[in-house]
């Protein structure tokens, strides 16, 4: 798998740096500005952004707001690359939502060894977002597929969901109108009866394949998934 690079540098000899360290190695793009980049967002990703603060038009910190708050660019590593140096500055960008940050002049060695380290920080936790396995249950994210002792079991969307929920909370009680707002996206309100179907659907399917209990009523409180 080719990685994509984007940077964004407007010095054209700093561009050609990049473009020549990343050859062989990295599909690289690079831009003049964070305007161009977003415009070519719009259309196409890539794994990794690498980002100058001082930029004409729209500045670097700027640009890295609106990657982080936008739900389809917020999960790609950004690396800051900048000249300017000082403690305040990267303060500022690794608060920003940055996952690293490079002074100018730096070395293309060590700017490669850091894009590398980003990528399988990425890739590590799409591997671990990919996949939840908690007991006999294995719910795999990438085929929205939950298996019970390696036998595929059926589920709804919302038996689904609640399922990873409890998962992803094992061994501790998920409260009532928490679940309900997560699951179902509204807030709790008396004793309604829609969560307590669902689980005894849910317990009902998951033990057609064990005879483990894996989920418990926590009376009055919520529901908890046993690991054990």
């Amino acid at each position: 798998m080719e990685y994509k690079v984007f940077v964004v540098e407007d010095d054209e000899s700093i561009r050609g740096l990049y473009e020549i360290a990343f050859e062989d190695k990295f599909d690289c793009k690079s831009f003049v500005c964070a305007e161009d980049m977003f415009a070519t967002l719009e259309n196409e990703t890539c794994d990794i952004i690498i980002l100058d603060l001082m930029l004409p038009g729209m500045d670097g910190l700027k640009a890295l707001s609106i990657l982080k708050a936008d739900s389809k660019t917020k999960e790609i590593p950004v690396i800051i690359a900048s000249a300017k140096g000082d403690e305040n500055i990267k303060v500022r960008g690794l608060d920003a939502g940055a996952d690293d940050y490079i002074a100018k002049p730096f070395g293309m060695l060590e700017l490669i060894a850091r894009v590398k380290a980003n990528l399988r920080k990425t890739g590590a936790k799409k591997s671990e977002d990919e996949t939840l396995e908690c007991s006999v249950v294995r719910i795999n994210n990438a085929e929205h597929a939950v298996y019970v002792e390696g036998q595929a079991v059926a589920l709804t969307l919302k038996e689904y969901n609640l399922l990873a929920l409890l998962m992803k909370n094992a061994d501790c009680v998920v409260k009532r109108d928490a679940i309900l707002s997560q699951v179902w996206d509204y807030e709790y309100v008396g004793e309604t009866r829609t969560l307590d179907m669902h689980i005894k659907s849910l317990r009902s399917k998951l033990g057609a394949y064990t005879d483990k209990q894996l989920i418990s009523t926590i009376r009055g409180v919520g529901y908890k998934f046993c690991s054990n």
